[in-house]
C-alpha cells in the first residue's frame, strides 16, 4: 500500500478543518470558525503542492489565510500600541518593486523595439479596457463614492508581476508579457494619475502630481534601485555599458525630486537635500550592497532571487493582511457584492484583451499573454496608493481582495492553456 506523502496528509488535515468550519457556521456558530478556516487555509497551502496543476496555488493560499485572520481577528493587525501598522505598506511596497526591478534590466525593454505591434496594443488595452470597466461596474452597481475610488484605482494601475508568471504558465510569449508589463509601468506616473483624475475624480479628490510623486517613490525609484542592483550584481554588463546606464537613473532620480519640490512647494535648498537623500538610498547603497553580496555569496544568484521572492511574497502578505483588517467593517457590508464584481472586472480584462489582440490578428501566445497583462493590474500599488489619497480601509478594499482573486482565476486560466498548445507554437516545432 502506497504511503501518503506529506502533501497529501495536509490535504486530508484540511478537508477536516473545512468540515468543522461549516459546520460551526451552520449551526450558528461562525463567528468560533476563524481558527478552524485559518488552519484549513494554511493546511490547503502545503496540501496543494501534491499535485503538479496546482502547486501555483500555494502562495495564493497563503493569501487567503491572511485575509481569514485579518477578518476573524482585526484587533491583531491593526495597531500596536501608538504605531498603525499601516505605515508599513509604503516601505513594504518599496521592497517589493525592488525585489522586481532585482531580477530585471534595461534589456527587458528591447521588446519595444522587436515587437512595437504587440507591445502597443498590449499597453493601450491595459489602460483602457481596465479603467473603463471598472467606472462601468461603479456606475452600474452605485458603491460608496470611496469604495469606487478603489476599484477605478485598481483598474488605473499598471500590469502587476504575476501575469508574467501566468505567461509563463500558459505557454504564452514571456518576452512579449515582461515588454508589456515593464511599458505599462515605465508609464504608470503619467497615466495612472491622469486616468484617477478622468474617471476616479468624481468619487474622491485627485491630486495628479501628488499621485505622481507617489508612484515615483512606491515604485520607479524603488524599481530603479533593483536594477542598480542587478547591474552590479551579475556584472556582465560592460563599463561603458554601466555607465550609460547609471547616468540614465541618476537623472530619473533628479528629475524625480523636481515633481517632489512642485509637490511639497520648497525650495532649492529643499530639492538638493531630497535629491541627496533619494540618490543615496536608491542610487549608491543598491551598487554598495550589490558588490558586498556578490563578494560573500560568490555570485550564488539562487540564494539572492530566493530570499528577494520571499521578500516580495511576504509583503504583500502583510499589506493584505493590514488592509483587509483596517476595512473589515467595510468590507462585510459590501463583501458578498465587491468580491463578485473584482472577479467581473478580472475576468473581463482576460476576454476583452484576448479579444482585441485577436481582432489584430495576432498569433495565439500573443492572445494569451495580452489577457494577463490586461487583465491582472498591480494591486500592490493600488493598494499603497489607496493609503496616500484617502481611507485605506475603504479604497483599499478592492486592491486588496483583487490580489488574491485573481491569481486564483489566473492560475486556472494559466493551467487550462498549458494542456492546449498554441497552434502557432506547434507550427514552429513540427518545422
Amino acid at each position: 500500500m502506497k504511503k501518503f506523502t506529506f502533501h497529501q496528509w495536509a490535504l486530508v488535515f484540511a478537508l477536516v478543518m473545512l468540515v468543522v468550519s461549516l459546520g460551526l457556521v451552520f449551526t450558528g456558530n461562525g463567528k468560533h470558525a476563524g481558527i478552524f478556516l485559518i488552519a484549513f487555509f494554511i493546511s490547503l497551502s502545503y496540501g496543494v503542492k501534491a499535485f503538479q496543476a496546482t502547486k501555483g496555488l500555494s502562495f495564493t493560499m497563503w493569501m487567503f489565510t491572511a485575509v481569514t485572520a485579518a477578518m476573524y481577528f482585526p484587533q491583531f493587525f491593526v495597531s500596536y500600541g501608538d504605531f498603525q501598522f499601516k505605515r508599513l505598506i509604503t516601505p513594504l511596497l518599496q521592497i517589493i518593486m525592488f525585489g522586481m526591478g532585482a531580477q530585471m534590466s534595461l534589456n527587458d525593454f528591447t521588446g519595444v523595439i522587436k515587437m512595437p505591434k504587440g507591445v502597443a496594443i498590449g499597453v493601450v488595452a491595459h489602460y483602457l479596457v481596465m479603467p473603463l470597466m471598472a467606472f462601468f461596474i461603479t456606475v452600474v452597481f452605485n458603491f460608496p463614492p470611496e469604495i469606487a475610488a478603489g476599484i477605478i484605482l485598481a483598474g488605473c494601475v499598471p500590469s502587476g508581476l504575476a501575469s508574467n508568471v501566468m505567461s509563463l504558465l500558459a505557454n504564452a510569449n514571456l518576452a512579449l508579457a515582461v515588454t508589456i508589463g515593464a511599458t505599462t509601468t515605465l508609464i504608470a506616473p503619467f497615466v495612472t494619475p491622469f486616468l484617477m483624475k478622468i474617471i476616479g475624480g468624481q468619487f474622491i479628490a485627485v491630486d495628479v502630481w501628488k499621485m505622481m510623486l507617489d508612484i515615483f517613490e512606491m515604485m520607479i525609484l524603488p524599481i530603479i534601485a533593483g536594477f542598480i542592483f542587478n547591474l552590479y550584481n551579475i556584472g556582465k554588463d560592460s563599463r561603458k555599458s554601466k555607465t550609460i546606464q547609471m547616468f540614465a537613473y541618476f537623472i530619473i532620480i533628479l528629475l524625480a525630486n523636481i515633481i517632489y519640490m512642485k509637490v511639497h512647494k520648497t525650495d532649492f535648498a529643499g530639492y538638493l537635500k531630497e535629491s541627496a537623500f533619494s540618490l543615496a538610498i536608491f542610487f549608491v547603497l543598491p551598487a554598495i550592497a550589490a558588490l558586498v553580496l556578490r563578494y560573500f555569496l560568490k555570485g550564488d544568484q539562487k540564494i539572492i532571487k530566493k530570499v528577494l521572492s520571499m521578500l516580495s511574497m511576504v509583503g504583500i502578505a502583510i499589506i493584505v493582511t493590514v488592509i483587509t483588517a483596517a476595512g473589515r467593517d467595510s468590507l462585510l457590508s459590501v463583501g458578498a457584492l465587491l468580491l463578485v464584481l473584482v472577479i467581473v472586472h478580472n475576468l473581463a480584462g482576460y476576454l476583452f484583451g484576448y479579444s482585441i489582440a485577436w481582432a489584430f490578428k495576432m498569433p495565439e501566445q500573443d492572445r494569451r499573454t495580452i489577457a494577463f497583462e490586461v487583465g491582472m493590474p498591480n494591486a500592490g500599488l493600488a493598494s499603497g496608493l489607496a493609503m496616500t489619497i484617502g481611507d485605506i480601509a475603504t479604497i483599499g478594499l478592492a486592491p486588496a481582495v483583487y490580489g488574491p482573486l485573481m491569481n486564483v482565476t489566473g492560475s486556472t486560466l494559466a493551467s487550462w492553456w498549458r494542456t492546449k498548445v498554441p497552434k502557432d507554437q506547434k507550427e514552429k516545432e513540427d518545422k
